[in-house]
């Protein structure tokens, strides 16, 4: 008995042109019954259907095949893998095909799943690490305080490098809970307490509590012409509200000095809201685009560390908006200017 498990393309092609051709024969022999034509119809419908059967097989089938292969090895094909993807690809059966994929399949189970493993290292390491630096950093900080406020002979290069000791600690102040803050909202310790609210007021808050940093570089926070300020949207409203300071702080910080930052509230359909913010600052290079919201990437060193800032924003942001079940999204061109924006889903009733 034929194995059909394991044919080759021709193989398959001779069996399945035999199937069709054995009937053809017959109608041929039952309406004129003379041997050698029913043979001459035999053998032409057998040929003919072999070779349009094996075409059909290479031409779709297995070009097909030969993209899921090229994904597989995730590499732009050599001379060698061209000549395995002409000669010997088209030979295997689609069982041995099939085997070759679960056999990639169970590579990449184990590659995840020990990326999983390592992801939960870095969680719980950094969660660690926050917790164990809060106690001596916030020490600290206290004692550059009490020396500040209560020692007023202090010499005037003392004061200044204290006042500069300050500043760095603050900044570490701010990168610890920052840290806290991803940690928590990876393990999932942040619960979303979700509600309906008006997203424009949620916009406008952010402004004003940003008004005296927006008003030191001449920036106008604005919004769109024609927006609806009555959008509903069902979320944390606290934790949306840390998004879009953040991203309104990053308009002002890096925006151009004397322009404006503006907000956008579009309808995207009956169950989507997107809420964008813009500035017409010096832009990002298109390279730096795809890994803007990961944690502690900057695009201009010296400027982020001239402006400030932990390098964590965007990617809290990012875990924000992640846990609500959203995207969050970056447009941006040189010299024209940055769009950040994010989804949120519309009021429930």
């Amino acid at each position: 008995m034929i194995n059909t498990k394991n044919l080759s393309p021709k193989q398959l092609s001779l069996l399945t042109a035999s199937i069709l051709s054995v009937p053809v024969g017959f109608g041929a022999m039952l309406l004129r019954p003379e041997w050698e034509l029913v043979l001459i119809t035999f053998v032409v419908f057998l040929a003919g259907s072999y070779l349009l059967i094996l075409f059909t097989l290479q031409r779709f089938i297995y070009r097909k095949i030969k993209l899921i292969y090229k994904f597989i090895y995730q590499t732009k094909a050599s001379k060698r893998e061209e000549t395995y993807y002409k000669y010997i690809l088209p030979q295997k059966s689609i069982d041995e095909v099939r085997e070759d994929v679960e056999k990639w399949a169970e590579q990449r189970e184990g590659e995840i799943a020990l990326l999983k493993a390592n992801e939960k290292y870095r969680r719980e390491f950094l969660q660690n690490l926050s917790h164990e630096l809060k106690t001596p950093i916030f020490a600290l900080q206290g004692y550059l305080h009490t020396i500040l406020d209560t020692d007023e002979g202090l010499e005037e290069m003392t004061h200044r490098f204290l006042n500069k000791a300050n500043r760095n600690v603050e900044r570490l102040v701010n990168l610890v809970n920052d840290l806290d803050d991803i940690s928590r909202l990876e393990s999932g310790e942040q619960p979303l307490y979700k509600q309906n609210f008006v997203v424009y007021d949620l916009i406008k808050e952010a402004y004003e509590s940003l008004f005296l940093k927006a008003h030191e570089r001449g920036i106008q926070c604005l919004f769109k012409k024609g927006i609806n300020e009555n959008v509903q949207v069902f979320a944390d409203k606290e934790k949306i509200r840390q998004v879009l300071i953040n991203l309104v702080d990053n308009a002002i910080k890096y925006g151009r000095t004397n322009g404006k930052a503006i907000a956008s509230i579009y309808t995207m359909d009956t169950e989507h809201v997107l809420v964008e913010i813009g500035d017409d600052g010096s832009g990002i290079a298109e390279e730096h685009l795809p890994r803007i919201f990961e944690r502690f990437y900057r695009t201009d060193f010296a400027r982020s560390r001239k402006i400030g800032g932990s390098g964590l924003g965007l990617a809290i942001c990012k875990h924000i908006i992640e846990a609500h079940g959203q995207t969050i999204h970056v447009r941006s061109t040189p010299d024209i200017g940055t769009t950040f924006g994010f989804t949120l889903e519309r009021k429930k009733d």
